[in-house]
């Protein structure tokens, strides 16, 4: 939604007046976020000329500052039909000091490092690479970029929505006089998404113009606003509980805690929640908490649908490397398609930064001697390995610490070899694992709490482990077997020059595969009788799940002492994704997923990955890791994983779901809720409410559901929702998905994600749910 409009000419003391305004909304604004008098957010709000780069010759001034709605940035652009651009907070993905981009590293001269910073957009917008005048200024930007996301990210949902709300109704104030007229009402409930009809719109604006002036302003737009943000579905919940003069005392508060949200709590816990979030300071000494309280406490963690307990890491990590599953990614420097998309650092930063701790770099020869990493026998881009690897240094353990694994497919000659086996040496220095922990031979592997801040290398080795405690091979190089997923892409017609399956190997790059040694998979008795626990096989999709198909139990114990890495089928040219919850049934830990592509199987992934601190480890249930276990997720015969459950979802409301189709300016959504159950085949169920017309701010819909759960530890859930088309596919709105496990009871707030995985701020359903034993 662009704040710029054309605006009536004023005269010069319109002009004061206005001025005055705008600084005073500013304030509003700035205080709102906790930023008040802030000298960087002051500093953005002036605005200021930067350099902006595309290439080594494209490099123009233009003047970018903050709106006075703290969340969106104004800039000049020499385009013909957009002279004024602007993105919101809400766009941007982080801010990055210095010459971090691909871009400046590669345009730029590193003398000006500390001048430059860029802005790193969500989804596929390209970066913003920018140069201020000082090294001071280019620090200023970056910090006050760096505190509206944070005090954003930090603000509650209520209060994000009253933020997105009061600024929508200044966007509507067409000729900024601070008063609404009836056109202007009817303007702002199209932005905020519902549809009114006249009548209903001029009673609310009856009911709120006191004045009689035909138009609202000061106490009778914020009468309008209360109006509007009226839940009456809290209301009734609240009144249920709220047996002491209207109010709730503590006790009517731990009742409410025990029979509806089924906390196993104390009275102190729900003092702590009245001090907390309690709003009216009168209320909050007599220990009572009002209306606004109790919404304010719906609307953080506690009353969030996520456990707040499995928020941070909160499971054993004790255990060896291969009883979790690892957020894995495959082919990770794509961008877009396997075929002729770029490839590029920047896809490793963001599958990092969400917390993939294994990443897959395809080498080969490049020129001028540097190998380089891209999908062979295609038209992708190509990216300097030593790039790659700079890049997976600095990010690999901002979000998570711990380890890394290094998937290499190895093309390249003996001579480039060596020269990776130097770039791995000297850039990663100590965190490379290059030998094994402790001083004999190990008979497990490591835990990743053993491996925090370490990066893992998988591949080809030459020897056996035991080679690392002996010193006398002195082999410089010998042939191996090519990577398995390599010699699939020949099979699938991918231009293959050569179908050799043999592959020189340095010794140099041999000897630094210690806990991850690649080797092909020649059926599981086999698996069982000759391969070393640290010797891994990678599966074709195809192969993968006929195999937990028609073996799963063999294939859950092969996962019990070995790791398993499973990869898209190679006709997914179009990079898309496998559903990975049958890889996960069967306890295989690295199921690599398209993580460029925004889709359901990257939802799940996203929920997976969601818990125990979003580390991108999780444990497997006892049954996966129990050698005495005879688990089969498709029959389902009795033991300790068999827990049936009674899942009851009500799906009662939702709040200011966005309008898909920004530039119709009366494009209303029509909202539709699914909820979705994945799990062992048995457990597979989707239900769907009725859809509601011409209301995205407040849909009700009240719709009951119930799900027959057997295994609940492997159960994941996923709510969707879409905008009804009775002429095509529905569009998705907003999703979220994580364990079923990681749940709370009760009534709850459920946060929704874009296609890409994004929060869309201030936005949710409300449910109530219930996951109790069968009878």
């Amino acid at each position: 939604m662009s704040c710029l409009h054309k605006r009536p000419k004023r005269t010069p003391s319109q002009e004061l007046a206005f001025q005055e305004q705008v600084k005073r909304v500013a304030q509003e604004n700035g205080k709102r976020l906790g930023l008040e008098g802030d000298p960087d957010l002051q500093f953005l709000l002036v605005g200021g000329e930067l350099v902006k780069i595309r290439s080594s010759s494209w490099k123009k001034n233009r003047f970018f500052k903050l709106q006075e709605d703290c969340k969106t940035f104004w800039h000049e652009s020499q385009k013909v039909f957009k002279r004024n651009q602007t993105f919101s907070i809400d766009d941007i993905d982080s801010v990055r000091n210095g010459r971090q981009s691909e871009g400046l590293n590669k345009h730029t001269d590193p003398r000006v490092e500390e001048q430059c910073f860029s802005i790193i957009f969500k989804g596929r917008k390209k970066n913003l690479d920018l140069m201020a005048p000082s090294s001071r200024e280019a620090k200023q930007w970056v910090n006050g970029i760096q505190k509206i996301i944070t005090n954003m990210s930090n603000l509650s949902r209520q209060q994000k929505s009253e933020h997105w709300i009061i600024n929508c109704m200044r966007k509507a104030d067409k000729n900024e006089d601070n008063q609404m007229t009836l056109k202007e009402l009817k303007h702002f409930l199209r932005q905020i998404n519902i549809e009114v009809d006249d009548t209903y719109a001029e009673e609310i604006f009856k009911k709120c113009d006191k004045s009689n002036s035909g138009t609202l302003e000061g106490s009778e737009i914020k009468h309008f606003y209360d109006l509007l943000t009226h839940r009456e579905e809290i209301g009734v919940i609240y009144g249920k509980y709220a047996e002491t003069n209207g109010q709730m005392s503590t006790t009517d508060l731990l009742n409410f805690l025990q029979n509806e949200q089924r906390e196993e709590v104390s009275m102190d816990y729900a003092e702590h929640l009245i001090e907390k979030y309690e709003v009216d300071g009168t209320a909050k000494q007599k220990k009572r908490m009002t209306i606004d309280g109790f919404l304010m406490y719906l609307h953080h963690e506690e009353g969030s649908i996520l456990n707040p307990a499995h928020k941070h890491v909160y499971q054993d990590m004790h255990q060896p490397l291969n009883h979790y599953y690892i957020s894995s990614s495959h082919n990770t420097y794509l961008m877009e398609d396997q075929l002729k998309g770029p490839s590029s650092t920047e896809a490793y930063i963001k599958a990092l930064m969400k917390s993939c701790r294994c990443v897959e770099l395809d080498c080969w020869d490049g020129a001028n001697g540097e190998p380089v990493i891209y999908h062979g026998y295609t038209l992708t881009s190509k990216v300097v390995f030593r790039d790659v690897i700079k890049a997976i240094k600095d990010y690999a353990f901002k979000t998570s610490e711990y380890p890394v694994i290094l998937s290499l497919e190895n093309h390249c000659s003996v001579d480039q070899q060596k020269l990776m086996a130097h770039h791995l040496i000297s850039i990663l220095g100590d965190a490379l694992v290059t030998k094994p922990l402790g001083d004999t031979m190990p008979t497990n592997f490591p835990s990743p709490e053993d491996l925090k801040g370490k990066f893992l290398i998988k591949g080809k080795r030459l020897n056996k482990l035991e080679a690392a405690f002996n010193n006398n091979n002195t082999v410089e190089e010998d042939t191996v077997s090519e990577e398995d997923e390599a010699a699939d892409c020949k099979e699938n017609g991918q231009k293959a020059k050569s179908k050799k399956s043999k592959i020189k190997l340095a010794k140099l790059l041999s000897d630094m595969v210690i806990y991850c040694k690649s080797v092909h998979f020649n059926g599981f008795e086999h698996a069982k009788d000759n391969q070393a626990f640290y010797e891994m096989s990678s599966f074709k999709e195809s192969k993968a799940f006929n195999l937990a198909d028609t073996s799963g139990t063999a294939y859950i114990h092969h996962n019990m002492d070995k790791l398993s890495r499973i990869y898209p089928a190679g006709s997914r040219t179009d990079s898309s994704n496998y559903n990975p919850v049958p890889m996960w049934n069967v306890g295989c830990q690295i199921v690599a997923l398209n993580f460029q592509t925004p889709s359901k199987e990257m939802h799940l992934n996203q929920g997976r990955f969601l818990p125990n601190g979003v580390s991108g480890y999780i444990l497997k249930p006892e049954f996966l890791r129990s050698l005495s276990s005879q688990f089969n997720p498709n029959t389902l015969t009795k033991g300790p994983w068999l827990q049936r459950k009674t899942f009851h979802v009500m799906v009662i409301s939702g709040q200011q779901l966005p309008k898909i189709n920004k530039d119709k300016h009366k494009s209303i959504v029509d909202p539709l809720v699914r909820v979705e159950l994945y799990g062992v085949p048995a457990d597979n169920a989707s239900k769907e409410t009725h859809y509601i017309e011409n209301n995205g701010f407040n849909p009700m819909w009240n719709e009951r559901f119930q799900f027959n759960i057997q295994v609940p530890e492997l159960a994941m859930v996923r709510f969707v929702v879409e905008d009804h088309d009775s002429t095509s596919q529905n569009d998705l709105i907003g999703q979220y998905c994580l364990p079923l496990t990681s749940m709370q009871n009760g009534y709850r707030h459920v946060p929704l994600l874009t296609k890409r995985g994004d929060v869309i701020c201030s936005a949710g359903l409300f449910v109530h749910l219930m996951l109790i034993d069968a009878q």
